[in-house]
């Protein structure tokens, strides 16, 4: 049976969250995880930080890399790449998880928390996958996998948050633009999107912890990234996935009651964009 044996995964955001289900399910693997994320230091309000993923990581059968690295720094991001690159030997695969969520209309959306939101959702998006390309060229199974929703036009998605949804637009129009420029390079970029609510405590900070009993566990998402990284380089490419879909159709996934946080509940609470 394939496995990551030995691959090496960038990921963004892996501190917490959907990030860190991402980076130790395929640390079971025995894939190379490269954590790279700002949350070096302890917040109460949201517990998590690189250094103790790591551990996570190393503990359920995976090797670590720990990096801070603030996505909206270009600079940053070159040098956390090379870095990576020369410590595992290269990068084969590249999850572009970190983001900035601000659910304001246009008048109460302030220039600072539009750029927080491009800088982190959209523009990260693009220049973490230019600088690791020449690496993902060389790999033999290389994927980019963009969290990031299907693009509609319907207005209900786009008239009271407006400014999010033009940044998380962003990253799946890089999916189907460098999934179309990168074909002949035989690199997979997908864009992944939960079906439901996804309880995390930052989304728990956004919504309320009521949501938690109508939400899913982050596993949900981690198991549908897994399974597409199996998935040989070039088959499945620009492509907006939603989580429960892509795992019944190639996961053979058919009960989805496990992945609820209260086990069995099918009132679930609805994701943006779906």
């Amino acid at each position: 049976m394939k496995t990551l044996k030995n691959q090496t995964i960038f990921i963004t955001g892996a501190s917490r969250g959907i990030g860190r289900a991402i980076a130790l399910k395929c640390a079971a693997d025995g894939a190379n995880i490269v954590i790279a994320a700002k949350s070096a230091e302890v917040n109460p309000k949201l517990p998590g930080t690189i250094f103790t993923v790591a551990k996570e990581v190393e503990e359920a059968g995976g090797k670590a890399l720990a990096l801070q690295l603030d996505v909206r720094d270009a600079d940053q991001i070159q040098a956390c790449v090379q870095k990576a690159a020369a410590h595992f030997g290269g990068i084969d695969i590249l999850v572009n998880n970190a983001g900035a969520i601000r659910l304001t209309t246009t008048d109460a959306t302030p220039p600072k928390s539009f750029d927080l939101m491009m800088g982190i959702n959209a523009r990260a998006t693009f220049f973490c996958s230019q600088a690791c390309l020449p690496f993902l060229e060389k790999s033999s199974n290389a994927h980019i996998l963009n969290l990031s929703p299907p693009i509609s036009f319907e207005p209900k998605w786009l008239q009271n948050n407006l400014a999010y949804s033009m940044t998380k637009y962003g990253m799946s129009l890089c999916t189907v633009g460098m999934a179309a420029e990168f074909r002949d390079r035989k690199i997979s970029v997908n864009s992944l999107w939960p079906r439901t609510a996804i309880w995390t405590a930052a989304i728990g900070m956004l919504i309320g912890e009521a949501a938690h009993e109508k939400s899913r566990k982050p596993e949900i998402v981690a198991d549908a990234a897994h399974t597409l990284f199996l998935t040989p380089a070039g088959e499945i490419t620009g492509q907006w996935l939603i989580d429960d879909d892509f795992l019944r159709q190639h996961g053979g996934v058919t009960d989805f009651g496990p992945y609820s946080c209260v086990p069995g509940e099918t009132d679930l609470i609805q994701d943006f964009f779906v």
